[in-house]
């Protein structure tokens, strides 16, 4: 089966199912619709505030990326610094030894 061919058959058996369970309900239409629309509001507060958590979770993670970058480049540069006096250090040693010889 093509995956078009099974979402639209996953579709149409929620949608039976659906429609089944509203039918043999053993509460009223008014009352299961409350409890939908409650349900409905639930959902979109829960997802709000996952919504809200998943913010600031983004922002600390990308300051701490700043700030580990910014380590980094310290780093970096310090490294950069050392290799450049290694480098002044042995052309002096290699002129030194080049008079000698």
């Amino acid at each position: 089966m093509r995956h078009k061919e099974f979402w639209i058959a996953l579709g149409l058996g929620a949608l039976a199912g659906g429609i089944a369970a509203l039918l043999y309900a053993p509460q009223s239409g008014a009352q299961t619709r409350k409890k939908i629309r409650r349900g409905l509001e639930d959902a979109g507060e829960a997802l709000e505030d996952a919504g809200d958590y998943l913010k600031e979770q983004a922002e600390l993670l990308g300051k701490e990326a700043h700030k580990l970058l910014e380590r980094s480049k310290d780093q970096f540069d310090d490294v950069v610094d050392a290799a450049s006096g290694a480098v002044k250090t042995v052309s002096k040693a290699a002129k030194t030894v080049q008079k000698l010889v």
